[in-house]
């Protein structure tokens, strides 16, 4: 099942954040939605700025290519990946995944 969709900017993937678990890492897919853990806290931002730079990083994307399009203040987000084709997302996740079980 694709996580990433196509947009017109690149593309887009809706995620489950979980703040203050003991490190930060992607912890898989349920329904479609990307699973992340977070270290951070959810004050001033960290968690999200957290997320941000986790996926970036993941996904070999400058941090400005990564923004969080809606849900900034919730645990459930919907993040956009500017200048990114969805099939190749999804191709690093599975990637990901597969080397982390």
């Amino acid at each position: 099942m694709p996580v990433f969709t196509a947009t017109a900017a690149g593309a887009s993937c809706r995620v489950r954040a979980t703040p203050r678990a003991g490190r930060t890492a992607i912890a898989g897919v349920r329904d479609g939605i990307l699973l992340v853990k977070l270290a951070a806290a959810p004050a001033e931002g960290a968690a999200n700025d957290a997320l941000v730079g986790l996926l970036s990083d993941v996904f070999g994307l400058p941090r400005r290519a990564v923004v969080i399009a809606a849900g900034d203040r919730s645990r459930n987000k919907r993040i956009e990946f500017r200048g990114a084709s969805a099939p190749a997302l999804d191709a690093r996740l599975a990637a990901l995944l597969a080397t982390s079980d």
